[in-house]
């Protein structure tokens, strides 16, 4: 049967304690209980349904942890306070001092940051690697690799990860496959490929509404309870808990993800096919000229596209600000970063946000000055978006 994520959230219904259309904001620190009895064995993790304190859970988180997971497949999620407070202690939870990670040499600035310069620390070493190709990731497992960590579409330079490809690999090698779908939530469902743990940024597509940040992890009941316990799990003592307030917010804005995730594919292919007719250096999983085009479409939930994130390269940093700068002018979108909004986003990555790569290996893996990274927003008329962009182009001779 073929899985239908966007199913599996509108089935998850909760009502408000006065028969509210939406569930109740649970909006307290902390939380009374009957006996004695019941506290220690909730402290315990031994109560069900019981709570103790809100960095450990809320109700509403639970809503919004639920839906997610549900969308995703897993068993059960636990939501954070940032993409970031998500990714950081499932790493630290999957690994000590001595161990190893396997990552994909194209990933979010902060994540490399973290794997490059923090984890070190604590005695973790990461290798970097083209996800795309099986046999490197393969050649850089050690007997000390502990976590096959990647994108589903890499940010910023979208490559495509073979998911079901790095579940093999992992399952031979005894690893744990994380991966972060924040580029492609709904049209990738990498548990039903064969991840272990599966990450998204809230901030971006799933709130949609540039107006928080917050994080989920979705995975198995049993790792969701080893990030939780109060002695050694590494999201309760690092304490990036999301607040219930938001967690509603979420929730609420989830709702309609499916239908704003068809629409930012739609512009987003339109446009990328666009850009390339130009003459562009474009790259979008939904051409055909991308490398990894024929794997993406053979992961893919098909009615939700290829996604809403797209790059070109102008070659050089002067004419991708320009542009930028001349788009942003005429109100056809942010010159900012981040994505996921309703208006279209714009950056040149490479001085941004994967500014924490150095210049060499921004250099070895692709990532020029030039190259800019849109987040295609939901407009109504996007052959108008179009023809606006290519007279800012035609005005500064990009093309």
């Amino acid at each position: 049967m073929t899985f239908k994520p966007a199913n599996n959230i509108q089935d998850l219904q909760y009502f408000g304690e006065f028969g509210g259309v939406n569930p109740s904001i649970s909006d307290s620190s902390t939380y009374t209980f009957l006996s004695a009895k019941t506290m220690f064995d909730t402290f315990e993790g031994n109560a069900d349904g019981c709570y103790l304190y809100s960095r450990h859970s809320t109700p509403s988180n639970l809503y919004l942890g639920e839906a997610l997971a549900a969308m995703e497949g897993t068993e059960t999620a636990n939501v954070t306070a940032s993409g970031m407070g998500a990714i950081t202690p499932v790493l630290m939870q999957l690994c000590g001092a001595g161990e190893h990670i396997v990552s994909s040499r194209t990933i979010y600035g902060g994540t490399y940051a973290f794997l490059k310069n923090f984890t070190p620390r604590f005695g973790i070493d990461t290798t970097f690697v083209d996800i795309t190709k099986l046999e490197l990731v393969e050649a850089a497992i050690t007997p000390k690799t502990k976590v096959l960590y990647c994108e589903s579409v890499s940010n910023p330079l979208l490559e495509v990860a073979d998911i079901a490809g790095l579940a093999k690999l992992a399952k031979k090698h005894h690893l744990t496959l994380v991966v972060d779908n924040t580029f492609s939530p709904l049209s990738i469902s990498p548990a039903e490929l064969g991840a272990d743990v599966v990450i998204h940024s809230l901030t971006k597509f799933i709130n949609g509404s540039s107006d928080t940040v917050g994080g989920v992890i979705c995975g198995t009941q049993e790792f969701i309870n080893d990030l939780r316990n109060v002695n050694d799990g590494a999201c309760m003592l690092l304490g990036s808990t999301m607040d219930s307030l938001r967690a509603a917010s979420v929730l609420k804005n989830l709702r309609t993800l499916h239908i704003r995730m068809q629409q930012h594919s739609k512009n987003g292919q339109f446009l990328a096919e666009k850009f390339e007719a130009l003459g562009l250096k474009t790259v979008y999983p939904g051409l055909a000229s991308h490398t990894s085009h024929n794997l993406f479409k053979s992961m893919m939930n098909k009615q939700y596209g290829f996604g809403g994130m797209l790059t070109i390269d102008l070659g050089s940093l002067d004419k991708a600000n320009a542009l930028m700068e001349l788009m942003q002018e005429k109100n056809l979108g942010y010159l900012a970063v981040s994505l996921g909004f309703y208006k279209t986003l714009f950056s040149a990555p490479g001085s941004s946000t994967s500014s924490e790569i150095p210049e060499d290996e921004q250099a070895a893996m692709g990532l020029s000055d030039g190259l800019i990274r849109f987040s295609i927003g939901l407009d109504a008329d996007i052959e108008r978006t179009y023809q606006m962009m290519k007279a800012c182009m035609e005005e500064l001779n990009v093309i």
